[in-house]
This record gives C-alpha cells, structure tokens and sequence, in this order.
C-alpha cells in the first residue's frame, strides 16, 4: 500500500489532496458528491473582518483557455464565521484551513486572532495575492517589503500553522518567497490567478464588471509549474502548488517540481467530485511506478 501522508510543516496531512479557497465553498456544500473527509484538507473561502458584498455581476466568465472571475472576497465576516460555519466545520473530520485576507495588516491581524483561538482550525492561509480587490489582496504579495510586513504582523498573533499564498503577478516569486520564509511562514502556496480580461466583441465592453479578473485552469498551469519549481530552488519551507490541476498527471507534475501537497480550484466547478478522482489515480501512479511513499516524488524532477 502507498503512503500518502504528508507533512506541511507542522501539520499532518492525510493524503496531499486539498482545495482551493474560493473553488469549494465551506465543503459541506460538497457531501452530496463524496466523503470529504477522505481529503487532505479543505480550504474554505476567504473571511475578511468585515461583511463583503462582493464586486458587481458579472464576476465570472468562461474562456476559451480557463475561467475568469472578479467575485470580491465575498463573505459574511470573522464574527458570522465563528457564529454560523465554525459549529458545522468542526464535523468534519480532516483538516479546514480558513483563508484569511483583508485591506489592511491591522484586519488580517484581526481575522487571524480570532481564527488561533478555533481548535478545529489547523492552519491558515494568509491571501497576500488575490487581484480582484480594490485594497490590500495582491498589493501585499508584489512587493518583498510589504509582503514582509503583513507576513511578520499575522506571524505574532498567529500559533499554528501560516501558509502564505502567493501572486503570479510579480518579476521574481522566488524573492517574494523568500521574504515570507523569512518573516515566519511556515510554508507557502502558489500560485493565485493571473491578472486577465475577456471582451464581448458585440458590445465591445469588457465582460467582467471590473474590467480585469484572475485567470484560473488549465492555462496557467505550466507558468504556475514553472515558479513552483523556482520557489522550491530558493527556500526551505514546504510548497503547496496549485494553478490548473486538473488530473492526477497534473498533480504529479507538481510533485516533481517541489510541491509537497497540491490544491484544486477551478477543475472543482466542472466535477464535484474531481478531487477523489485525483487521489485514486495518484494512488495508481504509484504503484505502476513503484513508488512506496508519495514523499519520494517531491523535487524529484530528473
């Protein structure tokens, strides 16, 4: 039998199969489909500290490459998640990372505060990258200092595992890294969506409400590949890839880049049930390899 167990950082996953924040709700809408706990670890969509209504419609759009969308970091807030969500995620019965993102350091600092005090919260993902706000999001992540900053702020407050997740959008993601690594991350996850657009040719207006979106799917996955693999060149902590897995083949490409775990995102809109898909197939890849332990694929790339 192959051992799937992997460690990221201090926390222990059960298989490296987790979700993208934002791409799977809070995960119980997905029980329908499948036993979500047989996943590594669920990422829940972003909280903020405040309510957030979201961008304007239309915040979503196909391409003929990959998937738009501008939604906003839409969320009801840290005390509606405490109240409402945290009682239904405490069932479940793997790790539930929430996603923390804000306008400012003194919000993020606020969100995370508060999400150390969950004891069914294993981890955090700091969002430093997300392009689809006005404020703070991908500001923090394209800047060393700034990604610093905000960083080495929620790293005070915050006891448990920090994951930072990283924007696409810069010169050198290994410099950003690298700055993260040093203000007390405990592992990073790149990379966010690409800053993009769409037009409708008949009006001759952008499709999104906002003008640009994050492009997510099957296009960005050999640049996201490729910075995987040059953050995994220049750091120590752990790397969780992510950007256009659709398939098991896709995932063990990010293992053998440097990953130590791998998130799903937009391939979740089109199979619910793509994430156990996944799992089973790197578990056949394996043993048609003769590969023991899902560990000895991590920067194996020859």
């Amino acid at each position: 039998m192959v051992n799937l167990e992997v460690n990221i950082g201090k926390l222990q996953l059960k298989n490296p199969i987790l979700t993208a924040s934002g791409t799977f709700g809070y995960g119980y809408e997905f029980e329908d489909f499948f036993d979500i706990s047989q996943l590594g670890g669920i990422i829940v969509k972003a909280t903020t500290a405040e309510h957030r209504e979201g961008n304007s419609y239309p915040r979503m759009a196909e391409t003929s490459h990959g998937m738009l969308n501008a939604v906003g970091l839409q969320n009801k807030g840290i005390n509606y998640f405490v109240e409402n969500i945290y009682p239904k995620l405490k069932k479940i019965n793997t790790n539930i990372i929430a996603n923390v993102s804000g306008s400012t350091i003194e919000s993020c600092v606020e969100v995370a505060e508060r999400m150390n005090e969950l004891d069914h919260i294993t981890a955090i993902e700091l969002n430093i990258s997300c392009p689809n706000v006005k404020e703070g999001g991908m500001a923090f992540g394209t800047s060393t200092c700034d990604s610093y900053n905000i960083t080495s702020a929620v790293r005070k407050v915050y006891q448990k595992q920090l994951i930072v997740k990283l924007s696409p959008n810069v010169t050198n993601i290994a410099e950003i890294a690298k700055s993260v690594e040093s203000a007390g991350a405990d592992s990073v996850s790149l990379v966010n969506t690409f800053l993009a657009m769409a037009i409708d040719i008949k009006t001759r207006k952008p499709i999104l409400s906002t003008i640009t979106g994050g492009l997510s799917g099957p296009a960005i996955k050999p640049i996201a590949l490729r910075m995987v693999w040059q953050v995994y060149k220049a750091i120590k902590i752990p790397i969780i890839g992510l950007g256009g897995i659709m398939n098991s083949d896709d995932a063990v490409e990010f293992f053998l880049a440097g990953a130590s775990a791998i998130q799903v995102g937009t391939a979740n809109f089109i199979n619910p049930s793509v994430t156990i898909d996944i799992l089973n197939g790197l578990k056949e890849y394996c043993e048609k390899q003769g590969v023991n332990d899902i560990r000895e694929l991590i920067g194996g790339m020859k």
